[in-house]
């Protein structure tokens, strides 16, 4: 049974980074516009943290610790494209470990790769990502690297919206995913930070329920 979860230790801290950094920023009277068509209250770019010496190395050792509490078997870090590359060499590199990144589609010239790196078949795989929504993107990257022959022992994330659809897709796709913060745990740090009131609160939650909607 795959494992899905937040380290709690970190949840809070990593949250008032990525708030007072603006890589997340909380609008309920401007709301974000998706790819996707949704309206969001929220807007998340952790590539942020990584122009932020001391930030960035807050993260990597929190996703380190991750991996060596619940991976402690890994053998090699991937990272997928393109947000979770710079994230996963990172901490490739502190495990000493051999790294690999995941293109969204291959290629379409040389070698056509889908995957950058050696892959070593059987290799035990950690699999570094910096957000998760629904968890399309980043499950496909999870089975191109099985059918490439490595054996994923899960994911890491630095954060999680906790969508309902994003747990039954990594239930489904039988991938444990763990991380450093997600959208339940901001929002009590943001309350208890005064970057949101009440009345946002009470929005902010209506939108994880039913994002689609939300304000239409």
């Amino acid at each position: 049974m795959p494992i899905i979860k937040v380290q709690e230790e970190t949840a809070g801290k990593i949250a008032g980074m990525l708030l007072q950094i603006q890589a997340i920023k909380l609008n309920t009277e401007k709301p974000f516009s998706w790819s996707s068509g949704w309206k969001s209250p929220i807007y998340c770019d952790n590539r942020l943290s990584l122009s932020y010496p001391q930030i960035r190395n807050t993260i990597k050792h929190a996703l380190v610790q991750a991996i060596r509490e619940n991976f402690f078997t890994v053998e090699s870090i991937a990272g997928v494209a393109t947000a979770g590359i710079p994230q996963g060499a990172l901490v490739a590199d502190l495990l000493d470990l051999p790294f690999l990144y995941v293109r969204p589609k291959p290629k379409d010239h040389g070698m056509e790769n889908l995957i950058e790196g050696k892959v070593v078949k059987g290799q035990k795989t950690v699999v570094v990502e910096d957000l998760v929504s629904t968890g399309g993107s980043s499950l496909k990257a999870t089975y191109a690297l099985r059918e490439a022959g490595l054996e994923i022992l899960g994911m890491v994330s630095i954060f999680n919206y906790g969508f309902d659809i994003a747990t039954r897709n990594f239930y489904d796709a039988n991938t444990s995913l763990i991380s450093l913060c997600d959208y339940p745990n901001l929002l009590t740090y943001a309350l208890e930070q005064q970057y949101i009131s009440e009345e946002q609160m009470i929005s902010l939650k209506a939108w994880r329920v039913d994002p689609a909607n939300w304000k239409k």
